[in-house]
């Protein structure tokens, strides 16, 4: 307890000498603080001191400073002025001294804290404007920045807040004293960022449970080299990759093509180059990519396995900005060009130099690629002199952004992604003649897209969006030892129009409704010249569909029920969907969630063994006929805990999914139903685990996933029995650590069990079907290959050119142990010998060290 003076105690000298030390306190306080103008205060200096001061009127004018003690020397007194004025004090020599604010910085400090809840926002950037200076906010919402201009302009931004923009000066630090800036929630943003930095920096927890990955602020993940946006969400529990390619992501079990991918509202229908290896998304205008995995949206619906819905960036910058950098493998380009403050445009394009270079990365990827493919097959043949292959990637992207006013936005966007491949072959036959044959391999694809974003007042907004995308897989295989010429095509044609609306109800409740409108008509063409054989299918449909959902949240509860109605027109058919999203708060660190959705799928991909494309891409995409195809659907719901506190994240989540429609064509089948028209289904359960720990200078976390994975069919015997993506135990684990301000480390590392695979059945492996020999498969998926690991690591160092332009040098290493893995099994009849059969293993990359190096600017 603080000591209280009693002054009536003391006597009369006491008293006195007190009264007079108070008095002299006091005017020595009324002294310090008296004002003066600066003007006056430099003629009294000027005649005290004998110096000239050298200004501007107009810079001085108004400027009041506190009168220095008579005492203090010149230096001193100048060095005070420098420090409470937003003036440069500068000595030209021992008598004149400028006054000005050229070259004055100044430094400055706050706080950026959520308007809702008041709670600090780890992670908010600060960014000068024209210039590449900045910083982001600690895990108590601090910040400081030094050394500013004192005319110097920033921008504070967090994902779903409005930005905000700040003169230096108004954040200047004054001692201890910083200022705490309110971050206003977007209007349009429904859903707040509940965990700012999960797992690395760039990655966000939303509050309904999806994940956001910010591909510009994006940090650093083991063995990346880029923020490749595919890759970059493998580390999320749940998501897996079991043949390592982002071509092939299964979440929570599904294939890939139960993924539904949208760029800028674009539904696309290819994800990788090098056949999976790399995404085929340029990062570098990607603004935000949201990755869902259960209580999805009722605005979204045909994947029923996730949603993966990315955005480029929709702000009209007043600066020309852009980048280009390159790795091992290709080389890229962004820019954003301001062309006036209501127009811009965006364009990024990429291509892979491996048809001119091949580098030590290029070559573990070809050989991964090509692997059990007529190219590697080909190699060695007997008779055969020369084959060479050209093998080369691209994409690019272009926006176009028009803000009518603060309230009304336009959007144009495009987007293209082209693989090709040409095999040739100079073939000697043994009577001495010689030939050549050229194959080819093209993959494409292009979306068109729109839209309108309009805030009609502070409750109502609507947008207009429409798309139109086209994929396209065109090949040719010549095969000189039959001189027979094999073509085909897949061809995905399909043009979208929707139309929402969201309603603010109160500032807990928002009201969401809409229409969708989509065509899909699908080509499959196979034509053989010898012997002659031509197939053209062609199918269309189209579906209409209707959604509403009601939004609640407050400081403990996140409430969001959905509904979607779909009519496909063709078969008559309605599909109702209901979607609920549930969180709820059972004290500040603890919470529970539930989620839950139906979702439904009318295209897929089939498997197609017979007439793969040069062996490499099998896949094809194909519509449901509502009879031998139906219409995939599935039932998930998920409940689990999050514990959140001190920047530890717990977090435990059990999810039971059923996916009911698919076929055997859709799935990839090495044993004896591989050529078995047949539908059914699976179930997938489990129970993920994640604990991540996060710092300002350091991200490490572990996450580990359970689960089952069934098939079934009805029809075959055994009617139930593993999925091919049945993993039952995965283990994932990183640690990522800033050494220095400029450069950081990721070391992390994945172990999984094994795929199932079909062996042949023991004492009979081959089995005669008329007067070929098949393999006579075992049980199916009775087998799992050997347990999958693999340690990865990257290095990320960051360093300036000049002002304005920044560099980074990212170098990462995937399995640098050199684990050699098997990803997937299956067996052939051995030509040989018609009674046994060969095993053939596909093996996953190899140690592949990859290095890049980026400009900004």
């Amino acid at each position: 307890m603080a000591k209280k003076w009693n002054f009536t105690t003391m006597g009369p000298t006491k008293n006195r000498v007190i009264l007079f030390l108070f008095c002299g306190f006091l005017s020595f306080g009324v002294q310090a603080q008296e004002q003066l103008p600066l003007v006056q205060l430099l003629e009294i200096l000027e005649n005290k001191f004998d110096v000239k001061f050298s200004y501007s009127v107009n810079d001085i004018q108004n400027v009041r400073v506190a009168k220095p003690h008579p005492s203090a020397p010149l230096s001193e007194i100048i060095k005070e002025l420098n420090e409470k004025t937003l003036l440069n004090f500068k000595f030209l020599d021992e008598r004149y001294i400028t006054v000005s604010t050229l070259d004055k910085t100044i430094s400055i400090c706050g706080f950026v804290v959520a308007e809702n809840d008041n709670q600090p926002l780890f992670g908010a950037t600060l960014s000068l404007l024209n210039a590449s200076k900045g910083t982001i906010t600690d895990a108590q919402g601090k910040f400081r920045m030094d050394d500013l201009p004192i005319n110097a302009m920033l921008s504070v931004s967090y994902l779903g807040f409005t930005p905000q923009v700040f003169s230096a000066k108004d954040l200047r630090s004054t001692g201890n004293d910083c200022i705490t800036i309110v971050m206003e929630e977007q209007n349009q943003a429904l859903n707040q960022i509940l965990i700012s930095k999960f797992l690395t920096t760039g990655l966000q927890k939303s509050i309904d449970g999806s994940t956001i990955l910010n591909a510009e602020k994006f940090g650093i993940l083991p063995g990346l080299t880029e923020p490749d946006i595919l890759q970059s969400i493998q580390a999320l529990p749940g998501v897996e990759s079991i043949n390592e390619s982002i071509a092939n992501i299964n979440v929570r079990g599904g294939t890939n093509d139960q993924n539904l991918i949208l760029w800028d509202d674009i539904k696309m229908y290819h994800s990788g180059h090098f056949f999976g290896l790399i995404s085929a998304y340029n990062p570098y205008l990607t603004n935000k990519v949201v990755v869902t995995k259960n209580g999805t949206s009722s605005e979204f619906s045909d994947g029923v396995s996730s949603t993966i819905n990315m955005s480029t960036k929709n702000d009209i910058n007043s600066e020309f900005s852009g980048g280009f950098g390159a790795n091992s493998i290709h080389a890229d380009a962004f820019v954003e060009v301001p062309i006036s403050k209501k127009l811009a445009f965006h364009v990024s394009g990429r291509r892979s130099f491996t048809d001119v270079f091949n580098s030590p990365t290029y070559d573990n990827y070809y050989e991964r690629s090509f692997q059990d493919s007529e190219i590697s097959a080909n190699s060695g043949k007997v008779g055969e002199n020369n084959q060479k292959s050209d093998f080369y990637f691209y994409d690019y992207t272009a926006k176009l952004l028009f803000d009518l006013n603060e309230n009304h936005k336009f959007r144009a966007n495009l987007i293209g992604i082209s693989n090709h491949l040409e095999y040739i072959e100079d073939y000697q036959a043994n009577s001495g003649q010689s030939t050549s044959k050229t194959s080819f391999l093209n993959q494409e694809n292009i979306g068109l897209g729109a839209s309108w974003d309009a805030i009609w007042n502070r409750k109502f907004s609507s947008n207009v969006s429409t798309f139109y995308s086209q994929y396209n897989v065109d090949a040719i295989d010549y095969k000189i030892e039959t001189d027979q010429h094999l073509t085909q095509d897949n061809e995905v044609l399909e043009t979208g129009l929707k139309f929402k609306t969201k309603y603010k109800f109160s500032k807990n409740i928002n009201f969401l409704n809409g229409y969708q409108f989509s065509e899909i008509g699908v080509l499959n063409g196979t034509t053989v010249n010898a012997p002659s054989y031509v197939s053209i299918q062609k199918d269309v449909l189209l579906n209409h569909a209707l959604f509403s959902e009601v939004e609640y949240k407050n400081k403990t509860t996140y409430l969001r029920l959905g509904v979607r109605g779909n009519y496909f027109q063709k078969f008559n058919k309605f599909i109702i969907e209901p979607r609920l999203n549930f969180r709820q708060k059972l004290i500040d660190q603890l919470a529970l969630k539930l989620q839950g959705e139906f979702k439904n799928q009318s295209v897929n991909q089939n498997i197609d063994f017979e007439y793969n494309f040069l062996g490499i891409e099998k896949r094809r995409w194909i519509l449901a006929d509502n009879s031998t195809i139906p219409i995939s659907e599935s039932k998930q719901g998920s409940f689990g805990f999050e514990y959140h506190k001190n920047n530890w994240l717990v977090d435990i989540e059990g999810f039971y999914k059923q996916v009911d429609g698919i076929t055997t064509s859709n799935q990839g089948f090495y044993n004896n139903f591989q050529f078995i028209n047949a539908t059914g289904g699976y179930t997938a359960k489990g129970v993920e685990f994640l604990i991540n720990k996060t710092g300002i200078n350091y991200s490490t976390w572990l996450s580990y996933t359970y689960s089952t994975n069934t098939y079934n069919f009805e029809n075959f015997s055994p009617s139930e029995f593993p999925h091919n993506v049945d993993v039952r135990h995965s283990f994932s684990t990183a640690f990522n650590l800033n050494i220095l301000d400029n450069l950081e480390v990721s070391l992390g590392g994945i172990w999984r069990t094994g795929s199932p695979y079909t062996k042949p059945l023991q004492g009979k492996e081959t089995v005669r079907d008329g007067n070929n020999y098949r393999v006579n498969y075992d049980s199916p998926n009775k087998e799992n290959l050997d347990d999958f690991m693999r340690l990865d690591v990257s290095l990320n160092y960051d360093f300036k050119f000049s002002k304005g332009i920044q560099g980074m040098v990212r170098a990462g290493v995937l399995n640098v142990t050199n684990q050699e893995n098997t990803i997937n099994r299956y067996f052939k009849v051995n030509p040989e010998n018609s009674n046994t059969t060969l095993k053939t293993d596909h093996k996953s990359l190899g140690l592949t060290p990859n290095l890049s190096l980026r400009i900004k600017f």
